[in-house]
């Protein structure tokens, strides 16, 4: 061996060698971020590790994205097991620590983040390259243990064997040989014909601990000395504490102190209990000079007079202008969309622990990269000071994901406080995450439709009010020219084929409600609108809303196969049986593009003559690429049908002088099990890459229910959530 490819293998070569095995990493290609654009092209190419094989033949896969329960540990892992051709039984999966130098989500550029439903996206080439390499290593290994040919060996289940001399090798025999094997500068991908796992109905890697008590959660951590935080917030967003009173909350058995921090006044104490009680327990006088005071109807007649005027023009097709100056009809409609909460399972929790030389964090960690900037720039460290534990979390739906990192920042100021004396768990109630939490914005929609003579959709207009959830953050670099990308998502990439066509928008920056992305985003309300106008636009034409819709999706053959199926699927056309008793029933359709991946969607409602709804069915048709765990993609799309129709029929935050009104679920209700309607989801053959599937199930969900209700009593919801007293016979 040369030096030349001394020095080359050595650069391909990141390994821990010994008994626990071998640790692969990759030099990798990174989608780098504006910034990182400049850097040299070396910089480009930075280690990844993701795998670890044990001499007791364990296959690991490192993970850098967060199992929050969308099953992304067993998509990864089966993605990279594919191409490694390990038995599934063999892998288990370890959350990766926080280091975007290896682990940066591929599509936010040098971030280390999970959202946006691009775990699979940005993973599948890397960890095929990352187990199809390995599997080469081990490959190479066998042939020379055994002085064959490597091409004469095959691999299957996590064995090696060379079918001629019938010898065979267990990876775990193979991890010492194959870490002295040079790392493949080039290796080739399986044909998915040949795929074993990929495709396949597989066990979740997390199921079986979360059903027996193993999974490890922010409750389940507990270190030495460690004290309980829960903190007292302001009622009104933008008040800060005057003063505080703690004798009653200090008298509380367990509390051990109360200290002041940005956010409020937290209490600690020995579990989690007294430190509630503690908490109750504190008087507190609130400085509100500079609290926001206004409710959710002021706040909503605002936007509908910004609706008034043009806004920050998003997208411009053609001649808007002319297309409406003289038509043969003019249709309009306005939407409201209100403020909505994440409400996870499991509500905020955050451990930190401070050392005179970093500081460590143990939570359901989303934003690796964010956060740690955030504490370091707080504690006055470097972010490589910052070490965070990625364990499972219980949901999350973007909160978790918080540029700010606003409950993060708490916990560490708590302890910060505290002097680094003891570790500290802050434990969020619900009612602090409902009513001093973040939330999906608010919005206004108005929308135009032209239509010429002969009833063609000549014209196309769509403003836009509502806050701009990047501005103001570490990632307002993503707001250009004034339009915030995630507010018009869904509305300035319609697909529709219209000639003229513009979108707007209006971002007041004097609403001081917090805000964040919420699962789905801007497509969690621009599907809504979008949906239901087009539908009205297909009524006003006297034309069947499939036939329509799909004339118009031309040039989008993706759009119009979903859209297409899930007609087929659900009997679009066809009668629906009757209504008893003066029910009515009726049948809506939807189809929306969102993370890259296209779902329609059909609903079936019965509205009772007293106005109130049941869904009855919905047929689901979705397109996301290849199907690495069809299970996954059906659960998934399953589960965004339930959580939008939690927001359709009864989600919304609101605001009274500037308090929140909603504070558990009693007063913002999920819907329950007997509340779901009937479940198809018609998965589309596909050899595209793999994009998004946490998310698109959302969006179509709404319109599609909203059209159904239309069709069956003629009354077009505008409003949401859904006003069922509007719908009384």
């Amino acid at each position: 061996m040369n030096d030349s490819t001394q020095i080359e293998n050595d650069s391909r070569r990141r390994f821990l060698q010994g008994a626990a095995g071998l640790t692969l990493a990759l030099h990798l290609p990174t989608a780098l971020s504006a910034a990182s654009n400049a850097a040299s092209e070396a910089a480009r190419f930075e280690p990844n590790a993701f795998l670890r094989i044990g001499t007791d033949n364990t296959v690991t896969v490192i993970c850098k994205h967060l199992e929050m329960g969308q099953g992304t540990h067993t998509g990864l892992a089966t993605i990279l097991a594919e191409e490694l051709d390990a038995a599934w039984p063999q892998v288990r999966v370890e959350g990766a620590p926080a280091d975007a130098s290896r682990y940066a989500n591929l599509l936010f550029g040098a971030l280390q983040a999970t959202g946006g439903s691009t775990a699979m996206a940005n993973s599948w080439e890397q960890l095929r390259k990352a187990g199809a390499s390995a599997r080469a290593m081990l490959v190479s290994a066998a042939a020379a243990r055994w002085n064959v040919p490597a091409e004469d060996l095959a691999v299957n289940d996590g064995v090696v064997s060379h079918p001629k001399s019938k010898k065979r090798a267990s990876f775990g025999e193979l991890t010492q040989a194959a870490a002295q094997q040079p790392v493949p500068a080039d290796v080739k991908l399986k044909d998915p014909k040949d795929f074993k796992l990929v495709g396949r109905r597989l066990p979740r890697k997390d199921s079986a601990d979360k059903v027996n008590g193993k999974a490890r959660f922010t409750q389940d951590v507990h270190l030495p000395g460690m004290l309980t935080a829960v903190v007292a917030h302001a009622p009104r967003f933008g008040a800060k504490v005057k003063s505080f009173d703690a004798t009653l909350a200090k008298a509380v058995k367990g509390v051990v102190d109360v200290v002041q921090v940005p956010t409020g006044v937290a209490v600690l104490a020995k579990d989690t209990w007294s430190a509630k009680k503690g908490r109750d327990a504190l008087q507190v006088d609130w400085d509100e000079t500079g609290a926001f005071k206004l409710g959710t109807e002021e706040i909503l007649a605002h936007y509908r007079e910004l609706a008034k005027a043009p806004g920050t023009v998003a997208r411009k097709d053609g001649d808007p202008e002319t297309a409406f100056a003289e038509p043969a009809h003019v249709l309009r409609a306005s939407y409201d969309f209100p403020y909505l909460a994440h409400a996870p399972m499991e509500p905020l929790n955050c451990v930190v622990q401070l050392s005179k030389d970093g500081c460590e964090i143990w939570n359901g960690e989303q934003f690796q990269t964010t956060d740690q900037i955030n504490v370091a720039q707080r504690l006055g460290l470097k972010p490589e000071q910052v070490k965070l534990n990625m364990l499972y979390a219980g949901g999350s739906f973007g909160r978790r994901a918080n540029p700010s990192a606003d409950y993060v920042l708490e916990a560490v100021s708590i302890a910060q406080a505290m002097g680094g004396q003891a570790p500290v768990k802050m434990v969020w109630m619900r009612e602090d995450d409902m009513k001093a939490g973040f939330y999906r914005p608010a919005f206004h929609h108005a929308l135009e439709a032209a239509l010429d003579a002969q009833g063609r959709l000549v014209g196309w207009r769509h403003r836009l009010v509502g806050q701009s959830i990047m501005a103001g953050t570490m990632l307002a670099g993503s707001v250009r020219g004034g339009i915030d990308p995630v507010s018009v998502e869904g509305a300035a990439n319609l697909p529709y084929a219209i000639d003229n066509l513009q979108i707007d928008l209006h971002t007041p920056s004097d609403v001081g409600v917090p805000v964040l992305w919420w699962r789905s985003v801007g497509h969690s309300h621009t599907a809504y609108s979008t949906e239901t106008f087009i539908d009205e636009v297909a009524e006003a034409t006297g034309r069947d809303p499939v036939a329509f819709r799909i004339r118009l999706l031309a040039r989008h053959p993706r759009h119009a196969a979903v859209l297409k199926l899930a007609a087929e699927k659900a009997g679009w056309g066809t009668p629906l049986a009757v209504g008893a008793h003066g029910d009515r029933r009726g049948r809506g359709v939807a189809v929306h593009e969102s993370f890259g991946s296209y779902i329609a969607q059909v609903a079936e409602v019965t509205v009772k003559p007293d106005g109130s709804l049941h869904v009855d069915r919905v047929v689901c048709a979705v397109d996301c690429g290849v199907a690495i765990n069809p299970d996954n993609i059906v659960s998934q799309v399953q589960g965004g049908v339930g959580f939008g129709l939690s927001a359709a029929v009864r989600g919304a935050i609101t605001l009274k002088d500037g308090v929140v009104e909603q504070s558990n679920f009693h007063d913002y209700a999920p819907i329950r099990i007997e509340e779901m309607p009937r479940l198809e989801v018609h998965i589309v053959p596909s050899a595209e890459k793999p994009t998004g599937i946490g998310e698109p199930g959302v969006p179509p969900l709404a319109p599609a229910v909203a059209n159904a209700i239309a069709a069956a009593t003629g009354k077009r919801l505008r409003k949401l959530p859904f006003d069922t007293a509007a719908l009384k016979a």
